[in-house]
């Protein structure tokens, strides 16, 4: 049985710089558009691409990471190599083609390193997520690692992922269920097991079923 968990009505929706220009924004290719010309923050001048994300515009499951890796950075598309692979088949044990969903991350440049999002990163390019999922409006979303479910939740960014697993959290009214990065899935095997368990809220929600406490 999972339980219901943290519920955020307005998580924040304009950036550093302007509170209008992300909400007028009425396609995910406008939004594509508008990340491509972004230097808000450093990461717009190291990168080889950007990462807007990719998938369904009308998907009932969005994926949302952290941020792009070398290789996303390479193709300019989001969850591809092993990572991706991971994902392709985590979304397959639940009846779902990756064609299927839309995957995106929190922020659209990858860090040097592939290290965590900073929080002024997080905070400058996180309004165009906000707005993808605003116009995706998806069913269910799954929050993929510590720094993706953090920045939704609009919680402490010291909160565990072991405390955001295992429940039911409200994205603006949209059930939002926290999981393993695939990336960390890699390197810790012992941890699919919980990811399976997680997923399959998901696919409870996707399907109908009554959310219990």
């Amino acid at each position: 049985m999972y339980r219901l968990g943290l519920t955020i009505d307005s998580p924040p929706t304009s950036d550093l710089f302007t509170k209008d220009a992300i909400g007028a924004l009425t396609t995910l290719e406008a939004i594509g558009a508008m990340v491509e010309a972004c230097r808000k923050c450093s990461l717009g001048h190291s990168r080889q691409h950007v990462v807007p994300g990719e998938g369904n515009p009308n998907a009932r499951l969005v994926v949302v990471g952290e941020a792009p890796g070398a290789t996303e950075d390479e193709t300019g598309r989001p969850f591809v190599g092993r990572a991706g692979q991971l994902l392709n088949d985590i979304l397959k044990s639940i009846g779902l083609a990756r064609e299927e969903v839309f995957i995106c991350n929190v922020l659209k440049c990858r860090p040097p390193g592939n290290r965590d999002p900073e929080p002024l990163e997080a905070q400058a390019c996180s309004p165009y997520l906000h707005r993808q999922l605003e116009l995706i409006r998806p069913k269910v979303i799954l929050a993929l690692g510590k720094p993706s479910a953090t920045t939704l939740l609009n919680v402490p960014r010291t909160t565990s992922l072991g405390d955001l697993r295992g429940q039911v959290h409200r994205y603006r009214g949209t059930p939002l269920v926290v999981t393993y990065h695939p990336a960390a899935l890699l390197r810790n095997l012992h941890w699919k097991p919980a990811t399976w368990d997680d997923v399959r809220i998901a696919r409870r929600i996707l399907d109908g079923e009554p959310l219990s406490a």
